[in-house]
């Protein structure tokens, strides 16, 4: 198990638990599996005892892998996600709805949710819909005939110092938070499969939700528009 890519390791974070687990990206089985009950007010997570938890456990996982774990997932559940819908409305000069236009439709309304909520982290965006020229479509529809278009945006967020806490934590084991999902978001898309959390988290951040952009650091090359939705880059 030496390649770092056959291998994810994921850190839940509830009000009433903490959770780590290793799966094995290739069949999706978990090579370690441990949670911790914890006692909070019930609806947000308490922090306090996350440091002795994750000693328990990280150097084990690191054992396991024979190498030092450097990223983690983070899967939230607390009161305090945000859902915040955001709508453009917008002539489209190139006349059909087409990947550049909506690509760059929805860097805009990204970019208005970053001047407006400076203090929050995007978790997830969700394409909620899409109007042209009065006709509604819930996802995607390549090359419409498009003089008006409008599209409504999701934007799950947390504040960013929620996230400053994990990772001053994380740091003692020089780990880094490489996203951030919404563990009832995660949930609500895959009700019904037979599937663990983490195996549904897995499918989400890979782009089982055509609906949700991914975003992308700025130093990774440039992918097709299409590889599940798209690639946006943040």
């Amino acid at each position: 198990m030496s390649d770092q890519l056959d291998f994810e390791t994921y850190l839940v974070i509830t009000p009433n638990k903490f959770g780590i687990y290793l799966i094995d990206t290739k069949n999706l089985k978990y090579l370690y599996n441990q949670e911790q009950k914890i006692y909070s007010d019930g609806v947000n997570p308490d922090l306090s005892n996350l440091n002795k938890f994750l000693d328990k456990h990280i150097f084990i996982i690191e054992k396991l892998i024979n190498q030092f774990v450097k990223n983690i997932f983070l899967i939230i559940d607390s009161s305090k996600i945000n859902n915040i819908n955001i709508s453009l409305k917008k002539k489209n000069y190139d006349k059909s709805l087409n990947k550049k236009n909506l690509e760059n439709t929805i860097k805009e309304i990204k970019d208005l949710f970053v001047e407006n909520y400076q203090d929050q982290q995007i978790m997830h965006i969700l394409i909620k819909g899409i109007l042209v020229d009065g006709t509604y479509h819930l996802s995607y529809v390549n090359d419409l005939n498009a003089d008006d278009i409008c599209i409504e945006v999701q934007f799950k967020s947390i504040k960013n110092k929620f996230i400053s806490k994990v990772n001053n934590i994380l740091e003692k084991y020089q780990v880094k938070i490489i996203k951030c999902l919404d563990k009832n978001y995660i949930e609500t898309f895959l009700k019904g499969d037979d599937l663990s959390l983490i195996q549904m988290a897995f499918k989400i951040k890979s782009g089982h939700n055509h609906n949700e952009v991914t975003l992308v650091p700025k130093r990774t090359k440039n992918y097709g528009f299409f590889e599940k939705f798209f690639q946006l880059f943040s």
